[in-house]
């Protein structure tokens, strides 16, 4: 009965460490001061790139952001960010780095193990509202990407409403 309280223990320590670690990345809530769920206008550097449907349906726009803040995550030169929104809010920042095994290192120690995803081959964390993917961009470079998901939940209230919208029009 003691060994079964002390892996009691252990199991509901483990799982408490576990989630503190992704509380984390709900409370970074993206890189550096690039915040998901924030408007387009809170940015340093941003110019629009181009308008685009997401998922071939929720008109959407892709900006490129430059400024010296985020030219760096410590000595690892980042090479371009990325940032997608909906309505003029952040739903997706995309961060392409030189290839560098620190930065997986330093995402473990920030948001603990992480999952792995074989079909996409890309590492990930999920939280509640965030999902952030790793995997390596290219030969010589990194990508993280973090998607905010209730910006999704709302691409689907819209995509809805506006049945809703057609329904009632009968």
């Amino acid at each position: 009965m003691r060994l079964f309280n002390l892996f009691l223990a252990f199991v509901f320590s483990w799982l408490i460490a576990e989630g503190q670690d992704l509380s984390e990345l709900e409370k970074r809530n993206g890189f550096k001061d690039i915040k998901l769920g924030t408007v387009i206008d809170s940015l340093k550097g941003y110019k629009l790139k181009k308008k685009f449907l997401e998922r071939n349906e929720f008109p959407a726009k892709l900006y490129s952001v430059e400024h010296p803040d985020y030219a760096r995550i410590g000595e690892v030169k980042v090479n371009k960010i990325e940032v997608k929104t909906y309505k003029d809010v952040t739903y997706e920042i995309s961060v392409v780095t030189d290839k560098d095994t620190r930065i997986m290192k330093a995402l473990e120690s920030i948001y603990g193990k992480s999952e792995y995803d074989l079909k996409q081959e890309t590492y990930f964390w999920r939280s509640e509202n965030i999902v952030l993917k790793f995997r390596s961009h290219s030969k010589n470079n990194l990508e993280m990407v973090y998607e905010y998901l209730p910006a999704y939940k709302k691409m689907k209230e819209d995509k809805d409403q506006k049945v809703d919208d057609i329904a009632n029009d009968f």
